[in-house]
């Protein structure tokens, strides 16, 4: 082992919800975790796509908004301090003849583990960019991809484009809060659920949101400030729409990266594993949440969480093998609440 490697038990490919729930699985049992992630903050899509949308399915919560599931998960891995690594991309992941891994960053980061544990979504993930001319001057300021905080819309003349779950549900949120709100859709054909395209026709013809069949021709504005809109509808007519903040909502383009070069079976750009302990086809490596692939996979948050539990039975096995794993309760072990700081 050389100076400059990061000796530690798991390095966790990452840092989403799935993620940080696996460092407190791992933790329960001592094993010691680094976390690497692309963008600059934990939480994954949830804490950069939809950080203050609300999320109705996680088990105890009737309501939680991405931050925060991202800030409590957070404060319950707290006790077992994990370090992270952010606005990192993992490169190269190299068995060694000793079982061990060699992960290596972009930044020059080498780090050396018994175990790997890929929590990272779908992959890397970027919005896709509408086809207009210059956008790129106004993104970050006037034009975003995600509302990460709704008070930037308060008193704004908001334009939201697309026809998905997002674009409506954006709509039905801001609409309240912002100077006027404009829903633009090539098609009067949703994606959306059709709650939510109903309550939208409500709300327009209420006088709340205004509707445009048409799609974006071209952009007004100086200094990364729109101040306008033209949009050319399904008639061929041109309307100059006038807007302060435009978001854009066409999807994301998932792309699984540098993972497709590490000799993993794969189905589909997805990670195949067993459902026994999430393992991949290489020993020791391990895929939970999106990332990952088997008969009957669910892409939910609290699937991700169910896989994080089963692997870390699993990555101790390996870590120490010697060792007698006796499963216990976090309500009854007065072991496991002594390292919560809890007892």
């Amino acid at each position: 082992m050389t100076k400059s490697e990061i000796l530690t038990d798991i390095v966790i490919i990452g840092a989403g919800p799935v993620g940080l729930f696996a460092v407190f699985e791992l933790g329960l049992l001592d094993l010691k975790c680094h976390l690497i992630d692309i963008l600059d903050r934990p939480g994954g899509q949830c804490a950069e796509l939809y950080p203050e949308k609300p999320i109705y399915d996680i088990p105890a919560f009737p309501v939680i908004s991405g931050q925060e599931l991202t800030d409590n998960l957070m404060k319950q891995i707290e006790p077992f301090k994990p370090e992270f690594h952010f606005n990192q991309m993992v490169e190269v992941v190299e068995k060694l003849p000793d079982g061990q891994f060699i992960v290596k960053t972009n930044e020059g980061k080498v780090f050396r583990s018994k175990v790997v544990v890929i929590a990272a979504g779908g992959g890397s993930f970027q919005p896709k960019r509408p086809p207009v001319e210059n956008i790129e001057q106004y993104e970050g300021k006037s034009v975003q991809y995600a509302v990460r905080r709704i008070e930037d819309y308060r008193n704004q003349d908001v334009m939201i484009v697309g026809g998905g779950d997002s674009a409506l549900d954006w709509a039905l949120n801001l609409h309240s809060i912002a100077k006027s709100l404009t829903l633009v859709h090539r098609r009067d054909v949703f994606r959306a659920s059709p709650a939510s395209v109903k309550e939208m026709f409500n709300l327009v013809d209420e006088g709340k949101i205004n509707f445009i069949l048409g799609q974006i021709a071209s952009l007004e504005g100086e200094n990364g400030q729109l101040s306008a809109v033209n949009i050319k509808t399904k008639n061929s007519e041109m309307k100059k729409i006038t807007t302060s903040r435009l978001l854009p909502f066409f999807g994301l383009t998932m792309k699984l990266g540098p993972v497709a070069d590490w000799g993993l079976e794969l189905n589909d750009n997805l990670i195949v594993v067993d459902t026994e302990k999430f393992e991949t086809s290489i020993k020791g490596i391990f895929a939970i949440g999106d990332i990952n692939y088997y008969p009957g996979k669910l892409k939910l948050i609290l699937s991700g969480f169910h896989e994080a539990a089963l692997m870390a039975q699993a990555a101790k096995k390996i870590i120490n093998p010697d060792e007698r794993l006796i499963f216990q309760y976090t309500t009854s072990s007065t072991k496991l609440q002594k390292k919560l700081g809890v007892k």
